[in-house]
């Protein structure tokens, strides 16, 4: 383990970068918004969301979904413009 997440950049077996939903309700990920030592960094990117912490937002067919929480998250992120990947310990 890499702080909650795997070291191979995944959780609950789902690979932490791709095309995600947020959603309220049913999701894969509850998550919690921080802006320092967050498991992972994430950046938001338009196309080929293809490695730890790439995350292309979608309306329809994600990869996984995820539910913004403010306590009790499976696992921490911060959004990041460069460097995404697993947080804390850094990469």
């Amino acid at each position: 383990m890499c702080g909650r997440v795997m070291c191979d950049c995944t959780f609950k077996g789902k690979n932490l970068y791709g095309k995600y939903q947020v959603v309220t309700a049913l999701a894969d990920f509850k998550v919690q918004m921080v802006t320092a030592l967050a498991d992972l960094k994430v950046q938001q990117v338009t196309a080929l969301p293809s490695s730890c912490g790439k995350w292309q937002e979608v309306t329809a067919l994600p990869d996984f979904k995820i539910q913004i929480v403010t306590a009790l998250p499976d696992f921490s992120i911060q959004t990041v413009t460069a460097l995404p990947g697993l947080g804390f310990p850094p990469n």
